[in-house]
């Protein structure tokens, strides 16, 4: 399968990411704050496959020691294809001095221990919306 890696964010459909971020469960807003939210990242990733966006995804980092994932989506129609890995992979190539932290959606966590992740014993959490985050499983 033929597809585009971006890793700007030129030209990027924010409704299409919040749209998006809605379809596969994870958290969405208002496209202007999605935008907002990649512009502010110190790496952002696209997949694009004939011009149309598959996947995405984003890290915020100090460059020097740490790095946290943010927003890895792929459309239901391209999952299980490597796509999601891929935008992993770019983020940690373009910060591979850092330690990294995610925070994976209840059930996709081995997903991410394929790629090397590992669960935390002390990762700790103050969300905004305690009792949706609760409820969706994130916290105790």
């Amino acid at each position: 399968m033929e597809m585009e890696i971006k890793l700007d964010y030129a030209d990027v459909n924010w409704q299409f990411v919040s749209e998006t971020l809605k379809r596969v469960g994870m958290a969405y807003g208002e496209p202007a704050a999605h935008k907002k939210a990649f512009e502010n990242s110190r790496v952002t990733v696209f997949i694009y496959r004939e011009g149309q966006l598959i996947g995405f995804g984003r890290a915020i980092s100090d460059d020097v020691f740490q790095a946290a994932i943010y927003d890895i989506a792929v459309v239901p129609e391209y999952q299980a294809r490597g796509i999601g890995k891929i935008i992993i992979k770019t983020i940690m190539d373009k910060l591979s001095n850092c330690n990294f932290i995610l925070y994976a959606a209840p059930g996709k966590e081995g997903f991410y221990q394929t790629l090397g992740f590992r669960k935390m014993k002390t990762g700790m959490a103050l969300f905004l919306k305690a009792p949706q985050m609760k409820e969706r499983g994130f916290t105790e």
